[in-house]
């Protein structure tokens, strides 16, 4: 998920194609030698892959999900500033969506519902979206999203999908088109006045809005009183947080994202350098890509496989963790499947109980999803475990035991 402010104009269709240019420059730049990567003690097999469906993949579509902030990176401007940003900022997304020069996946983030900054975040809210509604006509985005952060109860989240039943009613689109994405970053989000957690129940105050869910682990680790100094991404209250979520939200099929990484691999020293200042620089970015590299490996071991981005250059690691984690497991991973399923499907035809589904789910669950991040094909997967594409796809892994074993 990549973040940033509407100041920047970032949702026009001169400014989009910046961020591809941007990151691929810097990885032909800084990266075309897999060995000086932040992966330089991965097999040279492994490397070289990565390296080279990273840089495609930033030729090709470097930016997913675009998310227009009017929280936290535009910050508090006059109320006759931001009412003229919020109409630009949606005439420009509608403009890129018109064009099909948009992300796939897009939205915006208003200021929190919380007492203090609420009237100004439903008028950013209602300027936006009418707006962006009244431009976008019957196209409206089926993969849009509102993102409300630092949520303290439930009520804001109902709050907020009813004002969205109004928009929507007034617009002319479907009842429900607009998604909802819930930033779970204070400590009441987590576990209410009555002790008890709350996580899902603010979820399920969307009434079926909520598509993802978003971890902000600063905000978090802030609330509860933790220093500066000590605050990131695996800290023990991130972790128990992010389990929260996990063990809550997974069973409703809510997507989960990590929190950000705030070390950007950007270079020290601007314009002119030194050869001094171009291997600072240069260490400077190595450094903030490994940094990210790591975040975004822990992120996906830990159930999150989405996570945000706040800078370009951070798409660099981002791809490149992305891939390496999936690939660089496909051997044993095509190899313990392909076991499972045959062990599986013979222990069924003799009449004994196979006792090892649940970790085949899990290795059916790992190419699913490498699938659909596009890390390797399905037709590839599916031929070397034994399986069709379709049921790759489309089964659980005791359904295909079941369907062979009774054929």
């Amino acid at each position: 998920f990549v973040e940033f402010a509407a100041a920047m104009r970032m949702p026009g269709t001169e400014s989009l194609p910046r961020f591809p240019e941007a990151a691929a420059k810097l990885a032909k730049q800084i990266a075309a030698k897999p060995q000086k990567a932040a992966a330089e003690n991965f097999p040279a097999w492994l490397a070289w892959t990565v390296h080279q469906k990273t840089i495609e993949k930033l030729k090709t579509e470097p930016v997913e999900d675009l998310r227009i902030d009017f929280e936290d990176g535009y910050g508090f401007r006059p109320d006759e500033e931001e009412d003229g940003d919020s109409e630009r900022a949606a005439i420009e997304l509608a403009r890129s969506v018109a064009t099909g020069k948009a992300t796939p996946f897009i939205g915006f983030r208003p200021k929190s519902f919380a007492p203090e900054t609420y009237a100004r975040a439903v008028r950013t809210l209602e300027i936006f979206l009418e707006r962006f509604a009244a431009d976008i006509g019957d196209a409206f985005p089926a993969d849009f999203a509102v993102t409300l952060p630092k949520i303290t109860d439930r009520k804001q989240v109902k709050d907020l999908c009813d004002r969205l039943t109004k928009i929507e009613k007034k617009a002319g689109i479907a009842r429900g088109t607009i998604g909802v994405e819930i930033m779970i970053e204070t400590p009441e989000a987590l576990i209410d006045k009555k002790g008890q957690f709350a996580v899902r129940g603010i979820a399920e105050a969307g009434k079926g809005r909520v598509t993802s869910a978003h971890f902000g682990a600063y905000d978090h680790t802030s609330l509860l009183g933790i220093s500066a100094g000590h605050q990131h991404l695996r800290h023990e209250a991130c972790n128990f947080a992010r389990q929260i979520m996990l063990t809550t939200l997974s069973p409703l099929g809510i997507r989960l994202s990590d929190s950000v990484t705030t070390n950007l691999p950007v270079p020290l020293h601007r314009g002119k350098a030194s050869t001094a200042q171009e291997n600072e620089n240069r260490r400077s970015v190595h450094a903030g890509w490994a940094e990210h590299f790591s975040n975004v490996t822990n992120s996906m071991a830990n159930g999150f496989y989405q996570s945000w981005d706040l800078h370009p250059n951070q798409l660099v690691a981002r791809y490149a963790a992305v891939y390496a984690f999936f690939i660089g497991s496909r051997p044993q991973n095509e190899a313990r499947l392909k076991g499972f399923i045959d062990k599986a499907t013979k222990a069924n035809l003799i009449g004994s109980t196979f006792d090892d589904a649940a970790s085949a789910q899990g290795i059916f669950n790992f190419f699913r999803i490498g699938i659909d991040c596009g890390a390797f094909e399905a037709a590839e997967v599916a031929a070397s475990v034994g399986v069709t594409a379709d049921e790759m796809r489309s089964s659980a892994f005791q359904q295909i035991v079941s369907a062979r074993s009774e054929s």
